[in-house]
């Protein structure tokens, strides 16, 4: 029974684990953020991105991690392969850790704001302290974004060495 004998081996896991991490954050960044954006109101959306974001940029921090433990081939020795691994976790542990909790904190003191103004932050004629907040949040959201494309393009890569480990037979 071939078939059943390779789930005694680490490589069905791996590709696994690999195809949740590229499918999940090519589907969040090209598909769920995109469509939600244009499908909810503001409000709505800040929530559900809140309840998303933390386990997303989770899973972009551990499961490189894991694919690192159950490389299928010599990983210590393929510095590329290696490289673009622990840059993925990288990723998603810096939006995980620092810009995600950061966006949160500004998005609170934007609200707040608002709540002071008596005017939302996307309208004309707010204060300069909003426009000071919209400016950082701005920024940092678009870090955020860079961030994961980098993963998203680590990833992608890391999934051409794999692809070429398959073809070659794991050797």
């Amino acid at each position: 029974m071939p078939l059943l004998s390779a789930l005694s081996t680490t490589a069905p896991y791996h590709l696994f684990a690999y195809s949740i991490l590229f499918g999940s954050t090519v589907y969040q960044s090209f598909f769920v953020g995109i469509t939600a954006y244009r499908a909810l109101p503001r409000q709505h959306f800040s929530a559900l991105q809140l309840k998303i974001f933390p386990p997303y940029f989770a899973m972009q921090t551990v499961v490189p991690g894991f694919l690192l433990l159950t490389a299928p081939f010599s990983i210590a020795s393929d510095k590329l392969s290696l490289s673009s691994l622990v840059i993925a976790g990288a990723t998603g542990l810096v939006n995980l850790m620092y810009i995600g909790p950061r966006t949160v904190k500004l998005m609170n003191l934007r609200k707040a704001q608002e709540t002071k103004e008596g005017k939302k932050s996307y309208e004309d004629d707010v204060s300069e302290d909003m426009k000071k907040l919209n400016k950082e949040f701005g920024i940092v959201h678009g870090i955020s974004t860079i961030v994961n494309l980098g993963t998203l393009f680590v990833t992608a890569f890391y999934g051409v060495i794999l692809a070429e480990a398959i073809v070659k037979g794991f050797e």
